[in-house]
């Protein structure tokens, strides 16, 4: 049924603006901000688009909620409110004590939808996880994508459902007491299907990071651009529920003014969360290891609540795989004690030279002010296996025994666990770069950059795969009959086990930094972390290790593989092996 509705874009660029509802063309007023509007007759789930100028071809809206035909097409009214949620007990949950798991939807099921992943939240409830955290969702063009060349932010991608799959996923959740928490990319927006410049200056002039044109944060109608951005955040919190945000890469936010729009989307999530009445989460991908990213706002800080550890990946992977070429080459040069200083730390570099950069990099946390849990810390994440070569997992080159080692080091750390999809079980399926553009010449481009690079770094092209062959979309999804067989049976155990282990000791989430005490030894490879009277002892070596625990043995909570032989203050660990041991 039809009833009375107002349009309304914002687009100070064109001279003229008129709306296409349903195939009628009606005209729109423009006021003193730039915003043009009319009220016109309209289904609840219309078709429209916005006519710019003497442009003929309809325009997707740039906060369209869906986007049925694709990025290209018209977009589709959607009322998130007409959602009968059933997770009215769901009061949230804090992301202190908690663990996280990234996961894409595209590859973690066969069916690749929102619909398909509900079925496997049992999974991970039984696991022992606490957040699910979605790779992004919102509209790009295609039909498969990592998800970071999106160019509709407010519109949930079709090929998973759209939005009110979007709407089941998260009511699943937390029905069945996990959080969710979105990935979201306000740093830049993909090549294909991007309208907004057409509307308003979204791009800044004269700026560009990695990806292409800079966001347009302080120059020129930048208000309206930063709350195209800021409104996009809460809408996720607020009408789909979600219980918080990554925000992907926001070193590459350029902003020249005084308050910077992370803290003035910090400052709104709060508000919002009291609102709501539940914990809302804001973590940064930040590569500028700068502190004030998670200061609170009223002692210097941006406001937000974690950022991920890159440092702390970096350390364990070079430890564990001896790899050290490119940015790996510090980490593996630090060795054990590299490990150690960001266990303790959250940062190895903390102002100290970065070979990779040529520079030094970052600034030291007060660890007596931040605690561990504002801090992910991850073995495996999209990109540390999906920015490789072959988009290798690291369960593709060290031992089942290894990978449990690296997931005691990671459960058992002072930080947020976070694990990728698969990692629990040591998938044998790789997640490789993958892409669907339509457009031959893009497609083609995508892939030869992308194959060219690496085969600047020495690998044979035939190796690389081709990011436009669905196969390689295909490959990257998971097998999930591999939970039924060895060795990724036991290491799924492992994992279970671990992630009982943190919520039954206190200890092992006890964010105080200040508190963790790491001793090693690179020579005969092994390494102790003492979390409270438990210790977190790793033996690396090819051979069984005596190690000192520095307190009297009490028994073993935990261990990757045969049992540890305690003889009072120190234990015997077999080769390549971790154990969880109590003291008294």
């Amino acid at each position: 049924m039809s009833a009375p509705v107002e349009f309304a874009v914002w687009a100070p660029l064109p001279e003229r603006v008129r709306v296409q509802v349903d195939g009628a063309v009606h005209d729109m007023q423009r006021d003193d901000g730039g915003w043009w509007r009319t009220e016109i007759e309209a289904r609840p789930d219309a078709d429209f688009g916005f006519l710019l100028d003497g442009d003929d071809t309809p325009r997707p809206d740039p906060r369209s909620r869906r986007q049925p035909e694709g990025v290209h097409g018209l977009s589709r009214r959607y009322d998130p409110s007409a959602y009968e949620w059933g997770d009215r007990a769901w009061t949230g949950r804090p992301l202190a004590g908690g663990v996280v798991y990234e996961l894409h939807v595209g590859t973690f099921t066969p069916e690749g939808t929102l619909d398909a992943a509900i079925g496997r939240l049992g999974h991970l409830v039984r696991l022992g996880v606490d957040f699910v955290e979605l790779l992004p969702v919102n509209a790009f063009n295609g039909t498969h994508n990592w998800g970071y060349d999106g160019v509709l932010w407010y519109a949930v991608q079709e090929s998973y459902g759209g939005p009110e799959a979007y709407q089941r996923f998260v009511d699943a959740c937390h029905q069945q007491g996990l959080g969710v928490i979105q990935d979201v990319v306000y740093n830049h927006l993909g090549p294909s299907g991007n309208y907004l410049p057409m509307y308003f200056p979204i791009f800044s002039e004269g700026g560009a990071n990695t990806w292409g044109d800079s966001i347009n944060l302080s120059g020129p109608d930048s208000d309206e651009v930063r709350r195209y951005i800021i409104d996009n955040a809460l809408m996720w919190l607020r009408d789909m529920h979600v219980d918080g945000l990554r925000l992907d890469a926001v070193h590459a936010l350029v902003d020249e003014r005084a308050t910077h729009v992370l803290e003035e989307m910090a400052q709104e999530v709060d508000k919002l969360s009291v609102a709501v009445g539940r914990p809302l989460t804001l973590i940064a991908e930040s590569d500028l290891n700068d502190p004030r990213m998670v200061t609170p706002r009223v002692a210097g800080g941006l406001g937000l609540a974690a950022q991920w550890s890159d440092d702390f990946h970096h350390s364990l992977h070079s430890v564990l795989t001896g790899e050290g070429q490119g940015y790996y080459a510090d980490f593996a040069a630090g060795g054990l004690g590299g490990l150690a200083k960001v266990l303790t730390g959250a940062y190895f570099h903390d102002g100290a030279w970065s070979s990779f950069r040529r520079r030094h990099h970052g600034r030291p946390v007060d660890t007596a002010a931040l605690p561990g849990w504002k801090f992910l810390g991850y073995l495996q994440d999209h990109d540390q296996i999906g920015n490789r070569a072959t988009g290798d997992r690291i369960s593709a080159s060290l031992s089942p025994e290894l990978l449990a080692v690296g997931a005691t080091i990671v459960l058992a750390s002072p930080f947020t666990p976070m694990l990728f999809m698969g990692e629990e079980w040591g998938a044998g399926t790789p997640w490789q770069f993958f892409t669907s553009h339509p457009e031959p010449e893009l497609g083609r481009a995508t892939a030869e950059g992308r194959i060219g690079e690496f085969a600047e770094h020495g690998w044979d092209a035939d190796v690389v795969p081709d990011p436009q062959d669905p196969e390689t979309f295909t490959r990257s999804k998971l097998d999930w009959s591999e939970l039924d067989r060895e060795p990724h049976e036991r290491l799924l155990a492992v994992h279970r086990s671990l992630l009982a282990l943190r919520r039954a000791h206190p200890d092992l989430v006890d964010p105080d930094l200040t508190a963790v005490q790491v001793a090693w030894d690179d020579a005969d490879r092994w390494l102790v972390v003492h979390r409270g009277t438990l210790r977190v002892v790793v033996n690396l070596a090819d051979q069984p290790r005596e190690i000192d625990l520095d307190r009297t043995a009490g028994e073993v909570l935990f261990a990757t593989g045969e049992l540890p032989v305690l003889d009072d203050d120190a234990v015997t660990l077999p080769a390549r092996s971790a154990a969880v041991i109590s003291t008294r």
